[in-house]
Formats: C-alpha cells, sequence, structure tokens
C-alpha cells in the first residue's frame, strides 16, 4: 500500500442492504478495522434500533466511533466530521487501511468530500413544524430564503430541505452562503451496496428488531432519559414508544416502521445517485467483487 496519498475504502449503501456483514468480512480479508460513519450507532444503549454490530461482531473485528456519546448529548455533523478525522488519521499513522462503512450520506460526505457544515444542532420543535407544513411549501421557503441551495436539494428532498431551512431560521443567513469544501488528501476507493431485494431485507430486519427488543430498549431508554429525548423519533424507537404508550399494537408498529424505513431507504439510494459515485458492487459474489476491486485499487 502507497504511503502517500493514503488509500481508504469506503463502503456505502441504503439501511438493511448487509453492509455490516460485508464490511467484516473485507475487513478479515485485508486485515484492517472498520469506522463505522452512523448518524445513530454513535450514541451508547441505542443498539437494537439501530442495528448496531453485536458484541461477537465487534470482538472479530474492531469498530471505531460506535458509543462514543450518550443518548442525551447529541453530536451534530460537523462534530463527528471532527472526531472522525482524528480517528482516521491514528489509523493512518499506523499504517491501517481504514474501511469506512455507513450509510448516513451526509456524515460520510463531510469526511470524504471534506464539507464544513453550519454548527447547528437539530431544532426539533422547528423541524415538526416545518414537516407539518408540508414539503411544497417548505421547498417554496427555501426557495425564497435560500435560492443557491434550493438549486442544489431535489424539490422532493425533505430531510435536506429542513436542514437548510433550519439553518437560515437559526443563523439568519443562508446555508449556501455558510458551506464550503476540502476534500482530504486521500485516495479514496469508493464502494457501493444496491440490494434488489431490499424490501424484504427491511421487512425481516424489521420483524427481527421488535423480536430481539427495540421496545424494551426504548423503555430502558426513557428511564434513562425521558421520554422527550429528541433521538427517540428516530424510525423504530417512535413507534416502539408508542407500543409502550398502548398507542400501537406490535403488528401495526412492525408495519409501520417497515413503510418508514423503506421511505428512508428511497432517500438514501437518491442521495447516494446525486451525491456519490460509488462503484456498485456485484450482489452475486459481493465479497469476491468487493475483493478484486480493492487489490485493484491498492495496486
Amino acid at each position: 500500500m502507497s504511503s502517500y496519498p493514503p488509500h481508504v475504502i469506503v463502503l456505502i449503501g441504503a439501511t438493511a442492504s448487509g453492509k455490516t456483514e460485508l464490511a467484516i468480512e473485507i475487513a478479515e480479508y485485508f486485515k484492517t478495522r472498520i469506522h463505522n460513519i452512523d448518524s445513530r450507532q454513535i450514541y451508547k444503549s441505542m443498539d437494537v434500533g439501530t442495528a448496531k454490530p453485536s458484541d461477537k461482531q465487534q470482538k472479530k473485528i474492531k469498530h471505531f466511533l460506535i458509543d462514543i456519546e450518550e443518548p442525551i448529548n447529541p453530536i451534530n455533523v460537523k462534530q463527528f466530521q471532527e472526531i472522525a478525522h482524528k480517528s482516521i488519521k491514528k489509523e493512518i499513522k499506523q499504517n491501517n487501511l481504514p474501511l469506512l462503512v455507513g450509510g448516513s450520506g451526509l456524515y460520510m460526505n463531510s469526511i470524504t468530500k471534506g464539507f464544513f457544515v453550519p454548527d447547528v444542532p437539530p431544532q426539533n420543535n422547528l423541524r415538526r413544524e416545518l414537516e407539518e407544513l408540508g414539503q411544497k411549501k417548505c421547498w417554496e421557503l427555501l426557495k425564497n430564503y435560500d435560492p443557491i441551495s434550493a438549486k442544489k436539494i431535489n424539490v422532493a428532498d425533505q430531510i435536506r430541505t429542513i436542514r437548510a431551512l433550519e439553518v437560515f431560521y437559526v443563523t439568519g443567513k443562508p446555508l449556501s452562503s455558510q458551506k464550503d469544501q476540502k476534500p482530504p488528501e486521500w485516495r479514496i476507493l469508493e464502494l457501493g451496496l444496491n440490494r434488489d431485494n431490499l424490501k424484504e431485507r427491511i421487512s425481516r430486519r424489521t420483524k427481527n428488531m421488535f423480536l430481539s427488543g427495540i421496545v424494551e430498549e426504548t423503555k430502558f431508554l426513557i428511564s434513562q432519559y425521558g421520554s422527550d429525548l429528541p433521538l427517540l423519533e428516530t424510525i423504530g424507537y417512535r413507534e416502539a414508544k408508542d407500543v409502550l404508550s398502548n398507542n400501537l399494537t406490535i403488528d401495526k408498529a412492525i408495519e409501520m416502521t417497515t413503510i418508514k424505513t423503506n421511505q428512508f431507504a428511497k432517500r438514501q439510494k437518491t442521495w447516494f445517485r446525486n451525491k456519490n459515485n460509488p462503484i456498485w458492487l456485484d450482489n452475486k459474489n459481493l465479497l469476491k467483487d468487493a475483493i478484486i476491486k480493492i487489490e485493484s485499487f491498492l495496486g
């Protein structure tokens, strides 16, 4: 492996596409470790609902950027970017091959593309108000307040539209005037997982999530941090919370979580198409294809 510029492998894909399992196989083959680039797995006690790598998986391969903060102390993109860069640079200094794995497109690109993002924490009340307005109205607001961002954000992308409005309302300045880009001096190979049977995989994982104790995990989080913990609005936890308050049956919670997860996965795939240009892996033999592509990249 060339010492300069450093080589970095990235594996991206929608939720439930099998990134964790494939990443462990890749890490075993290349005798390296994994950096989890995930906006929820960074929090302690959020295991089942985030599909965090199991203790067994983490013993098999060292995972970084997991369980680094209590759920009551949210970490924004800028903070995560700084933490992740420090961890990755340490791996590079030790002459290891960093393997970055995740489905959080914004978090991943903040690291690999060097985005400088405004240090504005989530404004949950504002987000709820904007969501109630609907995407069409929010898009019109964005066009008025930040036309440059509006040109770059897909008209159907609710997450990025609301984030841009959130930054504007908090800082009084358009998001477009606060963003910059300075990519790290790495050679990056970006591999992508694009499963044909993603809906089936999401359905299976959601059922397993509820069988494996997401309701009990949510009950524990509420006991520790209160029912108003913002992270409990995450897909799966929100529905588990409604089960605990008898507003949903388990079956209905599974159904709603599956629907919302499919919608989320669709937004992830749109992000990866528009913001990333990964080399998509052959679903017939993912590990073999990944090894061939990585070995070719490493030279």
